[in-house]
């Protein structure tokens, strides 16, 4: 199982921009993935770009008491941490589960990562 803490995403609001007649990542979303990378090293987390069937626990604090959806935040973080070359991608996930905490200071979420084991 892998444990990374990082910091909270950005809104998916706040992820995507329009330039030039295309969707491209905004700056907040490009900063965040940079974030992410540095966060990974910092905790020594392999990039071993596990391409297997993923269950991923998200354990959510946000940065404030405004209200949220929690749906809002997992495509910044998943893309986030593919592009940190931790999953080799995204659509591995089978199970999905994601919990809201208390607010703390900044915000912080904490991904664990293990192997998707199927219920018999």
């Amino acid at each position: 199982m892998l444990e990374l803490t990082l910091p909270w995403p950005p809104s998916i609001n706040h992820y995507w921009r329009n330039y030039r007649g295309r969707t491209v990542i905004s700056q907040d979303g490009r900063q965040y993935r940079l974030d992410v990378s540095y966060r990974i090293l910092e905790q020594g987390i392999p990039r071993d770009n596990l391409n297997c069937r993923l269950q991923v626990t998200i354990d959510a604090y946000p940065p404030d008491k405004r209200r949220r959806d929690l749906d809002n935040i997992q495509k910044a973080l998943l893309d986030a941490i593919v592009a940190a070359d931790v999953i080799e991608d995204d659509s591995l996930i089978d199970a999905l589960s994601i919990t809201r905490h208390d607010a703390c200071e900044d915000g912080k979420v904490i991904v664990r990562i293990r192997p998707y084991v199927k219920a018999m």
